[in-house]
């Protein structure tokens, strides 16, 4: 969805671990194992992801006064605020995802892992697997601004004028959304409580400032402080995994 444009969906940006096993993937001589169907559906989501985050990221440089506005604007208070909230966020979808009908996913049905938007699939294709991720995190960085620009436009726009029940169903849609992009259904549900926390930053700026605009630029701040802590996160795994690989 984050690739929809509507939302960058991205919005778990692919908050799982990539595969701790990923060289059990291989065969015992060393060589990759055929390829399958699975493998070919794998190949064609990766490559229409590419394309979209590619797109993304060019939006953003062509658009580059608008994405500096909202990159400059952020505060440490923007970063100090999420880390909280993306740990109670994995803590919730770790539990969640227990359950056998929440754990469906249909990324990690034909070999992903996380979030297509990551790039990261259970199998090792080689050099191909680090590679990919790789760009696919440096493409999703340079566009990220105006993507969460866009879902805040989408899902917290008007929340001062909506009632609490109406705000929370918002933020639940906010988080299921996340499953059309190939998440396990469980993750998407805990991604309401990033919705939840979103709103919170967009009312508390409307509060002081009754403007919409800086509701909006705030609370597209928070997001995006939000899921540049994600992708820390997942560099760091990457980190692990090569580090692992080769020792």
């Amino acid at each position: 969805m984050l690739l929809g444009g509507s939302l960058i969906g991205i919005r778990l940006v692919g908050m799982w671990p990539v595969h701790p096993n990923w060289s059990e993937h291989r065969g015992r001589s060393g060589t990759l194992a055929a390829v399958t169907i699975l493998d070919l559906l794998t190949v064609a989501v990766l490559t229409l992801v590419g394309v979209r985050l590619f797109e993304a990221a060019r939006s953003s440089v062509e658009a580059r006064a608008r994405m500096l506005a909202i990159v400059r604007g952020l505060r440490w208070r923007h970063f100090v605020r999420a880390v909280p909230v993306v740990v109670v966020i994995v803590a919730t979808a770790w539990v969640l995802i227990q359950l056998p009908v929440l754990s469906f996913g249909w990324w990690t049905m034909i070999g992903g892992e996380g979030n297509p938007v990551v790039g990261v699939t259970a199998k090792d294709y080689g050099i191909v697997s680090v590679v990919v991720p790789l760009l696919f995190i440096g493409l999703l960085i340079i566009g990220l601004p105006l993507l969460v620009a866009r879902e805040e436009w989408v899902f917290r726009r008007g929340a001062e004028r909506r009632g609490t029940l109406a705000n929370v169903g918002r933020s639940v849609l906010f988080g299921l959304a996340h499953a059309v992009v190939g998440i396990p259904i469980g993750a998407a549900l805990a991604l309401s409580i990033g919705g939840l926390y979103l709103t919170w930053c967009y009312l508390e700026r409307w509060r002081e400032t009754r403007s919409e605009s800086e509701a909006l630029l705030e609370s597209t701040r928070a997001h995006l402080a939000y899921n540049l802590t994600i992708i820390t996160l997942v560099l760091v795994s990457l980190g692990a995994l090569l580090a692992t690989g080769t020792a």
